[in-house]
């Protein structure tokens, strides 16, 4: 089970690291949430991962860690946060230049303390 948690984490992390590369915003936004994710499942796994057995025990038996729970209930809220303020600089951008696309090479040029007038 371990080894299957690994690779969706894995892969969770490569397909999220390849779309935050892309030079469009949805792919940079879905490729952030997709990092969230990654990291919500790392800390949920955290928390010890056991098949058939209850949170808390009273006895000496391992028992699963409630804090990583309450981390990654955490993080879902900030990454929900997150995502939201993305897409909306995001749609402001879109409506401000028409476009989606990230062009680094047709960026404003600087505008030097002399051109302003300053």
């Amino acid at each position: 089970m371990e080894i299957l948690v690994a690779i969706i984490i894995g892969s969770l992390t490569a397909v999220g690291t390849y779309l935050m590369l892309r030079m469009r915003t949805f792919p940079v936004i879905v490729g952030l949430s997709l990092l969230a994710y990654a990291v919500n499942f790392f800390l949920f796994a955290s928390g010890r991962l056991m098949l058939n057995a209850p949170p808390l025990l009273y006895t000496d038996a391992p028992h699963t860690d409630a804090l990583p729970q309450a981390l990654t209930l955490t993080a879902i809220v900030i990454a929900f946060g997150m995502t939201a303020v993305a897409v909306i600089m995001a749609l402001a951008a879109y409506l401000n230049d028409g476009s989606d696309k990230l062009d680094m090479e047709n960026a404003a040029p600087e505008v030097t303390p002399e051109e302003r007038g300053q």
